[in-house]
């Protein structure tokens, strides 16, 4: 009876075909880049928040109820960005468990 690798076609590389494209780095930086879009993304929510706040105080705006939107959308964008934070620590604190 002959055993043959994970590597030798049989077993997670047919059943995972990426996984032979994508190695760990590139996975640790799709994280990284799916968290820095996520984190430039909340940032540009916040900032036309604050130019609906300024042009409400300024008189630009006379809509109340779209910068109360517009402060909403930011504050549940934010809420999402530190859940998913939250998950994320959580995970790796859970991998890094894990015994050997």
């Amino acid at each position: 009876m002959q055993i043959t690798g994970i590597e030798s076609g049989i077993g997670m590389s047919k059943a995972f075909p990426e996984m032979n494209k994508v190695g760990a780095s590139s996975t640790a930086d799709g994280a990284g880049k799916f968290f820095s879009e996520l984190v430039s993304k909340v940032n540009d929510i916040q900032v036309q928040s604050d130019k609906s706040i300024q042009g409400l105080a300024s008189g630009e705006n006379k809509n109340l109820h779209e910068v109360m939107i517009a402060v909403e959308k930011a504050s549940i964008s934010f809420q999402f960005m530190s859940q998913v934070r939250n998950k994320a620590l959580e995970a790796y604190q859970e991998v890094m468990r894990m015994q050997v």
